[in-house]
């Protein structure tokens, strides 16, 4: 994955409260982790996803493909990056989540998400305009 060309990162801790009995990461949190990031990744451009959905724009998940690599445990520091490309109507972010410590993989996710505009599937012109400098058609 290191070859991988991203576009943005952000570290988070695990907290206790996000593991399970066997004292690793319970599987849901990680999509909890990528959300948070792609937030975060919006944010870092300017762009208030709040302030869209007020205006009839929502980017919603249309479909995930997760892997789990190794486990993530209590107190440890991830890295999560992403990197985004287009596909047709689809904006599709590669999402990875490192082990701080080692830099091992544990986690990889591909989300697809298209827009509605007034709660209608159609492509829409802002988020082509706000991902302009990182999207290539493919």
């Amino acid at each position: 994955m290191k070859d991988k060309k991203y576009i943005f990162e952000t570290r988070m801790e695990v907290r206790d409260y996000e593991c399970d009995i066997e004292g690793i990461v319970n599987n849901a949190n990680y999509l909890h982790y990528i959300e948070h990031t792609r937030h975060l990744f919006l944010r870092s451009l300017g762009v208030s996803f709040a302030d869209m959905h007020r205006r009839g724009i929502d980017a919603v998940v249309a479909r995930m493909t997760l892997q789990y690599k190794i486990p993530l445990r209590c107190d440890d520091e991830m890295i999560s990056r992403l990197a985004l490309h287009k596909e047709g109507a689809r904006f599709v972010f590669d999402q990875h989540i490192y082990r701080a410590s080692d830099e091992k993989l544990a986690f990889i996710a591909r989300v697809e998400l298209v827009s509605l505009v007034n709660n209608q599937l159609v492509p829409t012109s802002e988020y082509d305009e706000v991902f302009k400098s990182f999207i290539a058609q493919s």
